[in-house]
């Protein structure tokens, strides 16, 4: 029956011609695209990093940590690591709360602390990074299980998963308006979990601290890291110990991410040459202001040519297709769909500490009303990165070269723009006697291709994901070869 509905369902995404986010019929960020294109540049806000601080909310955080324990996870292996989960109020007048999932290392006294963001806009951390992605278990397609990922960053680090911003996953708001939102309070609240959850667990109050996400958190990440070292600077409340951000696949400059992306697909095959020359002719992607109906009449025309193709990793087969062609990856298609019945589940919703009641409908992967709703996205955030690349924390870059959502040719654009100078130059980078990828290191940043990932590097590719992501820990480049472990 499973199978059947799972078949069936991506028969429907295909027939609607709508890209299948993980087998269903979801593309946040291209549809955030799409509303930018089509505004003004106006309607838009962008971020006011000026905002005079004020301190924010904290509240009384004794005996919630060992509250918020998870002693009974069904269909769990054991494992020898404390996890922990449930909520942080953010605006107590609001009903505001956000929801995390905190997996401790096996040697969690000696590492550092890392939290981890997804995108959408409106996409859970916690269905996506946690449980398909880098998190230390995966669901089994009956629903019910799970295995463990050896490849899972709490290996090397202590991972914080939340779900934000409000409305998204277990997260909520008793304040309905509060579900129209954006970047700026998106950061504001994650800000105030951070410092609220770090009264919850005050012996990671002076640990090493790294923020790291993908896709929209391209925007999320390099915000709430600016945030973070201003808020540093002025308060006398908690001070994060930031050390240094990743993003991968991130979405961060709207001129390089339309034209980054077209180029792609020109480059990969997953265009004809009539509308790679149409778009060159009529369309200018400078502003969204400056995409004209012409182009978006163009854009339309050159989308139909990929055809149905995951263009999240442009070589994976779809779920329910029964394709026996060959992968660049073991990761199953249809994952979503064992993550959404496994997370709906209600003896996994109180395993977990999730307040069910406060959100509307069954938990799902991404809030379609938060996405189309979103009402602040500046059309880049490379002045942010610049700024925090002259504040002297690591700040790396890193692409999957197989996404066909923000490509590899998108993110090169944007570290041209950059402008800063080489310090090592290009090189391929080594994993157990393969190439893993390809790395040049900038000044004050530093970009690393994963050879063979999609947008959910950590899902396509775990192995070389873990490699990355530990050099990065280790503020070393990725090793070259004949030095890799």
């Amino acid at each position: 029956m499973r199978r059947a509905l799972i078949a069936f369902l991506s028969v429907l995404c295909l027939l609607a011609s709508v890209q299948c986010y993980g087998g269903k019929k979801r593309d946040p960020l291209g549809e955030l695209i799409k509303v930018q294109r089509t505004k003004t540049s106006a309607s838009l806000r962008t971020q006011d990093a000026s905002v005079e601080y004020s301190p924010v909310y904290i509240a009384p955080q004794d005996g919630l940590k060992e509250a918020d324990e998870i002693t009974d996870l069904p269909g769990q292996p054991q494992v020898s690591f404390s996890q922990y989960s449930g909520y942080v109020t953010v605006d107590p007048a609001a009903g505001r709360a956000l929801f995390y999932w905190f997996t401790e290392s096996e040697d969690a006294l000696n590492k550092p602390l890392v939290l981890w963001l997804n995108g959408g806009p409106g996409c859970s951390s916690i269905g996506s990074g946690a449980m398909t992605e880098l998190g230390p278990f995966r669901v089994n397609p009956d629903g019910k299980t799970l295995w463990y990922n050896k490849n899972a960053w709490s290996t090397v680090a202590n991972i914080l998963f939340l779900e934000s911003p409000a409305g998204v996953g277990f997260s909520y708001s008793n304040t309905s308006s509060d579900y129209v939102t954006g970047d700026t309070r998106t950061a504001a609240d994650s800000y105030t979990f951070l410092v609220n959850w770090l009264e919850r667990f005050p012996e990671y109050k002076t640990r090493d601290f790294y923020l790291t996400g993908e896709s929209y958190a391209g925007h999320y990440v390099p915000q709430l890291a600016q945030l973070i070292l201003n808020n540093n600077k002025i308060t006398n409340q908690t001070v994060i110990n930031l050390k240094g951000i990743a993003i991968g696949n991130a979405y961060i400059d709207f001129e390089d991410g339309m034209s980054g992306m077209y180029d792609y697909f020109w480059t990969h095959a997953l265009m004809s040459d009539e509308h790679h020359d149409a778009i060159l002719n009529n369309c200018n992607f400078s502003s969204s202001a400056s995409v004209s109906e012409k182009c978006q009449e163009t854009l339309d025309d050159a989308d139909a040519d990929r055809g149905d193709v995951f263009f999240y990793d442009i070589y994976a087969p779809l779920c329910g297709t029964n394709s026996t062609a060959p992968s660049l990856s073991s990761f199953d298609p249809c994952s979503d769909y064992y993550v959404f019945d496994y997370l709906n589940t209600l003896e996994v919703q109180k395993a977990l500490h999730a307040n069910v009641t406060g959100i509307p409908g069954p938990w799902d992967s991404c809030n379609d009303f938060i996405f189309y709703q979103w009402n602040e996205a500046p059309e880049t955030v490379l002045p942010v990165i610049k700024e925090l690349m002259a504040s002297g924390i690591s700040v790396w870059i890193y692409s999957g070269d197989t996404d066909g959502r923000v490509p590899v040719t998108t993110t090169r654009y944007s570290m041209s723009k950059l402008g800063t100078p080489v310090k090592t130059p290009w090189y391929p980078w080594y994993y157990q006697g393969e190439v893993g990828g390809y790395a040049v290191e900038y000044q004050n940043v530093t970009f690393v291709t994963i050879r063979g990932a999609g947008h959910f590097v950590p899902s396509y590719q775990p192995e070389r994901a873990l490699a990355f992501f530990s050099s990065f820990l280790e503020g070393k480049l990725p090793p070259a070869a004949g030095h890799e472990s």
